[in-house]
């Protein structure tokens, strides 16, 4: 019985949503130079929400915002060129401050990696 109440409680602390309420700024490194982007994360259980802003693309609030664990996922619809397109983030907590994303742009079949670390307030 002792490792039934062991295997239960270790099992609710891997699948509590990460804690990445706050403010974030990312990079990546493309062939035309540094994107930057800031996130401002809203997390209530396992939904995300929030908004997005960069320097090329503007400000963009978070569509289907999902925390499970240490993965987070989110879309944001952009506009890129004169045309409306969905970019999907994808992201891997890797500790406190650190989330990996891997960026799609499905309609132009390209992605990034891009670093975000949390702002210290």
């Amino acid at each position: 019985m002792k490792w039934l109440w062991l295997l239960m409680a270790a099992f609710a602390l891997t699948a509590s949503a990460a804690d990445i309420s706050g403010n974030w700024k990312g990079s990546a490194e493309t062939p035309n130079g540094t994107i930057e982007r800031t996130f401002v994360f809203k997390v209530d259980g396992h939904k995300l929400t929030g908004e997005t802003t960069s320097n090329n693309l503007g400000k963009s609030t978070l569509e289907d915002g999902k925390v499970d664990g240490d993965e987070v996922s989110f879309s944001i619809t952009a506009n890129l060129g004169g045309q409306e397109t969905k970019v999907n983030y994808k992201g891997k907590v890797a500790d406190a401050d650190t989330i990996n994303f891997k960026v799609e742009i499905p309609s132009f079949t390209q992605s990034l990696d891009l670093t975000a670390k949390r702002v210290k307030q």
